[in-house]
């Protein structure tokens, strides 16, 4: 497995390499210079937004309390939806007709009465809460490389921090694009193979699928009683992620981006289909997976699932698939929270240059300090990121979640 993961990583490095060579003014690095297809850019939008929760959070989820967390799916599909169908072809024209290259700026420049204080309060907001963001997903690397190659959670979330600091400084966001496209399909591909996989399992374990999703409570979670009034309030809370989707800078951008309205339509069916697939399949890895620790099928692993139910997707892949497979789709769990933090990395720091820098300084400086500037923040806000997150691993992780 550990090979597997080395090959990825040098694929990696080469996407790095050819996409940075593209990356040549402050422009490309904050937006892409309208270079990048809606594809990539829908691809990226969906790997971005989903970090470790979707491998390792929601397939949890669904182990510990069964269909009853599909209400918490639905409510992440439906923002997903409501995203790509009605945001993403009006920011798309708002850019093109403003030129901003942030969100703070696209509402400045769209309703010129907004004050630049306001530009000011939105970039301190967004760099002190995603610095911390960006912390946990360091603190979550090494959760990620110890779940699934058994790697010091230390040295995990160096790995973690080193990876994703570099190549998100060196190209900036057509780098960020590029890999996070390839990250998008291995989280997929993860999502669609190992459900298959683990339905074969449970067949030959003669254990139906099909029954214990007709006949679960979709309103109380396992092993627990609930009246009325709790199983709407269970299904309200889960619904209400749909809410989390439509703030987001980190996925607009991803629109702001896009070249043209054409564009912005064909890969908005791109985002809705990847989303159907990879929530379909991550809610299934919990649900098959909690009928085969029942039965017994994942042997020694099922004390580390009692203690975390997380851990389910890792135990999963090491039990039930050779240890090549098993390489390439672990490698998707590090995929998660890879593109999710390198994103973050690029909104700091462009919060920090357009919104920040240049609303309060009067001082004008050329577009080549200005990347710079950016590479050098995003360097030292992967720094600190990594320093909170060895720091204070408990208490960010548990802030942002």
């Amino acid at each position: 497995m550990i090979t597997v993961f080395i090959i990825y990583i040098l694929a990696l490095i080469l996407i790095v390499v050819y996409s940075a060579r593209r990356s040549k003014t402050n422009t490309d690095f904050i937006l892409g210079g309208k270079k990048i297809s809606g594809i990539s850019l829908a691809l990226s939008e969906r790997a971005t937004g989903e970090s470790a929760w979707l491998l390792l959070g929601l397939t949890g989820l669904a182990y510990s309390e069964g269909m009853a967390a599909i209400w918490v799916a639905a409510g992440c599909v439906a923002g997903i939806l409501f995203l790509w169908i009605f945001l993403a072809e009006p920011l798309q024209k708002l850019t093109e007709k403003t030129g901003a290259l942030t969100v703070p700026a696209l509402f400045s420049e769209t309703y010129k009465g907004t004050s630049r204080s306001f530009g000011v309060l939105t970039a301190i907001i967004t760099i002190f809460f995603f610095i911390l963001y960006i912390a946990a997903q360091f603190s979550g690397a090494g959760k990620i490389f110890n779940d699934t190659f058994h790697i010091d959670p230390f040295w995990g979330m160096v790995i973690g921090a080193v990876l994703v600091t570099i190549y998100t400084m060196l190209g900036g966001f057509i780098t960020v694009v590029a890999t996070d496209a390839f990250q998008a399909i291995l989280m997929v591909f993860t999502c669609v193979v190992l459900p298959i996989v683990a339905l074969f399992a449970a067949a030959a374990l003669n254990i139906d699928i099909a029954n214990t999703i007709i006949h679960a409570n979709y309103t109380v979670p396992l092993n627990q009683t609930a009246g009325q009034l709790t199983g709407g309030l269970l299904i309200i809370n889960g619904l209400s992620w749909a809410f989390g989707y439509t703030g987001q800078p980190q996925l607009l951008v991803r629109m702001m981006a896009m070249r043209n309205q054409a564009e912005t339509r064909q890969s908005r069916w791109v985002a809705i289909l990847w989303t159907l697939l990879a929530y379909g399949g991550a809610f299934m890895i919990g649900i098959i997976g909690y009928e085969l620790v029942k039965a017994g099928a994942l042997g020694e692993m099922t004390a580390r699932i009692a203690a975390d139910s997380e851990k389910i997707m890792p135990a999963m892949v090491v039990t039930l698939v050779n240890p090549i497979l098993a390489g390439i789709l672990l490698s998707g769990a590090v995929s998660a929270m890879m593109s999710t933090a390198s994103s973050q990395l690029i909104v700091v720091s462009t919060a920090s240059t357009e919104d920040l820098y240049q609303q309060v300084s009067k001082k004008k400086i050329s577009e080549k300090k200005m990347l710079l500037l950016n590479k050098m923040l995003i360097l030292a806000v992967g720094l600190i990121g990594f320093l909170l997150a060895i720091t204070m691993e408990d208490t960010v992780y548990g802030l942002v979640s």
